[in-house]
């Protein structure tokens, strides 16, 4: 199916009206700092939730999704632990209204309200964490600048639009030309009308993306109505023994030498690997990107927690049901869809374009691709906001203009937007060699953020000496192992990684004197965290003799496994829904309502600033 002029109509109008959002709002971000790259802590709890899972809702990572739910069935919704997806349980529970009590600006500043702005390591800390965030900032920019232009090139042939261009464009740099045109409108909207245009684009871009999947998943319904799906045995069972035992033979043999290459064949070994590092990862709390941005704008801790459990509520549901009802339209017509990766192999992410393309109806396939296109835009507008962050609040503001006025603030956040996008740009022009630096760079920032960010919030002798040399040797170690082991047996050397890490942790806290008494005591009235902080409760009872600890550790770790639970279950709800699979669907939805009702108790009915 061709694109048809109301498909385009609809595409237009989004990219109009996000130019017209930009414009509308600038004088609103203008108001100050806080008010540009924050929305000024102002805005309600559900639309930065929303927003938060609109910059989440991305191609590749949706096209990954259905080509895991294609090979694996349902036992796909374990595989998204890799990321950890339950660590927004985690924040939800406890950990977002922790870092909102700092009332930082980003993650940088954050660091002063636990180390202090004095003593060993402090800017080594500081640097590490900055550098970590851009880097990360940078490396989505460029891989969703070239891989948006690589899903429009499916839909928008170059031949149809090449004789309107007054200039050639070699056949490898056309995705590129896409890229470069739709990253324009994200940047102008999202530069413009800073905090508060990405998070109302975001909501627009929500509402069009919800639309599009319960299309997508009741046209998924309507064709596998009288059809059965041609699958392995226990491809509809969520639940796994030591082995995948998943046998395509006959089916889809290609199928087969993908869980070979993925290496998921055992998966009880990758199930428990996943929970090792994902517990860790998840009790870190958020990495320095576009999430913490959005928690750290909340206006107050208790709406803090509320944003981030809304955010898997409106994400998964939503996200699923694209998921399952792409992934049935590929079972029924695997045929047909053209899914070469050009070597003679198949490339099953080439799922989600293939039935996009064959089976939506004209005006949903407008709407699809808006929505897609809105979620290009929305994860590159978070992430360049969250890169203006750190440049202008934690190098700028605090290295070259300590006094700077309003005015020339706003105009940093321009300058430094489009030169961040520019080297975003330049670095997709790169991406094939850019490709295996980015995957070794990110891999070890990732690798080598858990043990220091685990530390700080729970045990009071952690110093910033101590955070530095941890994230050092957690991320040279890292980096050397993605280089030594490729794909999934880098998960499985992740606790040599950790214990490495951790080792510098402690060398780099022993070898310094213990952060200052009056910023530990500070931090610790403020934050209130559970954990090994006695020493300093004992300094902070003897100056207030009525100050209680935190005691909610036990309730905080049982509302944690509920949240994953619920979790779980609104991720396969939609997908027994699609597949008409009754009885496991009634199961889900009781198991779903009795934890609402105990986590009204344990955790809504409790929430506090």
């Amino acid at each position: 199916m061709k694109l048809t002029l109301i498909d385009i109509s609809i595409i237009v109008s989004y990219l109009i009206t996000m130019l017209m959002l930009g414009w509308f709002l600038r004088k609103k971000a203008r108001v100050n700092k806080e008010s540009y790259l924050m929305g000024g802590k102002k805005l309600p709890w559900y639309m930065l939730g929303m927003s938060d899972a609109s910059d989440m809702f991305d191609i590749s990572g949706t096209m990954w999704m259905v080509a895991l739910c294609f090979v694996y069935g349902i036992k796909s919704i374990w595989i998204p632990w890799l990321w950890p997806v339950f660590n927004q349980v985690f924040n939800m529970m406890y950990l977002s209204k922790w870092l909102r009590r700092s009332n930082a600006n980003t993650g940088a500043e954050w660091l002063a309200t636990r180390f202090g702005l004095k003593g060993a390591g402090v800017k080594g800390s500081h640097a590490i964490v900055v550098a970590f965030a851009l880097i990360g900032c940078l490396g989505f920019l460029a891989y969703g600048f070239i891989g948006l232009g690589k899903f429009i090139e499916i839909f928008v042939p170059w031949e149809l639009v090449q004789d309107y261009i007054p200039f050639d464009i070699a056949p490898q740099y056309v995705a590129h030309f896409y890229g470069i045109i739709f990253t324009l409108f994200a940047m102008f909207y999202s530069i413009l009308g800073g905090m508060h245009s990405i998070v109302l684009g975001d909501l627009i871009k929500y509402a069009i993306m919800t639309i599009g999947c319960i299309a997508i998943a009741a046209i998924a319904m309507i064709h596998l109505r009288g059809n059965t799906l041609n699958v392995p045995a226990g491809w509809s069972d969520p639940f796994f023994g030591w082995n995948l035992n998943m046998d395509w033979s006959g089916i889809v043999n290609e199928a087969n030498e993908k869980i070979k290459e993925d290496g998921y064949g055992l998966f009880g070994l990758l199930f428990m690997m996943m929970l090792f590092k994902g517990v860790f990862a998840a009790a870190a709390g958020p990495a320095p990107n576009y999430d913490m941005q959005k928690i750290l704008s909340t206006k107050s801790p208790k709406e803090a927690s509320k944003m981030t459990g809304f955010v898997s509520i409106i994400l998964l549901p939503v996200r699923y049901a694209m998921v399952i009802g792409l992934t049935v339209l590929g079972l029924l017509y695997y045929n047909q869809l053209n899914l070469s990766n050009g070597n003679g192999g198949v490339d099953f992410e080439r799922i989600l374009p293939g039935a996009i393309n064959s089976f939506l109806p004209v005006g949903i396939l407008g709407l699809v691709l808006t929505g897609l296109l809105g979620a290009f835009m929305g994860t590159f507008s978070g992430t360049l906001n969250a890169a203006q962050a750190y440049i202008v609040n934690d190098i700028y503001l605090k290295y070259v203009n300590k006094d700077a006025s309003n005015k020339k603030i706003i105009r940093m956040n321009y300058l430094v937007g489009v030169l961040v996008v520019a080297l975003g740009v330049i670095l997709g022009f790169f991406a094939k060699d850019v490709n295996s630096i980015l995957q070794w760079i990110v891999s070890g920032l990732y690798g080598g953020y858990i043990a220091s960010n685990v530390l700080k919030w729970y045990w009071w002798r952690f110093n910033a000496n101590g955070f530095y040399i941890g994230m050092l040797t957690g991320v040279t170690g890292a980096l050397v192992f993605s280089r030594l082991f490729t794909g999934i047996e880098f998960l499985y050397y992740f606790p040599v990684l950790f214990l490495l890490s951790v080792a510098g942790s402690l060398i780099g806290t022993f070898t310094a004197p213990p952060t200052e008494a009056e910023t530990l005591k500070k931090f610790y009235r403020t934050v209130r965290p559970w954990g090994f902080w006695k020493p300093v409760h004992e300094l902070v009872v003897k100056e207030e003799p009525g100050f209680e600890p935190n005691r909610r550790f036990k309730l905080d770790m049982f509302n944690v496994v509920l949240g994953i639970i619920a979790q779980l279950c609104m991720t396969v709800l939609p997908m027994y829904v699609v597949l008409s699979m009754h009885l496991p669907l009634l199961i889900t939805i009781l198991i779903l309502t009795l934890i609402i009702l105990i986590l009204k108790k344990t955790w809504w009915d409790k929430l506090e600033d």
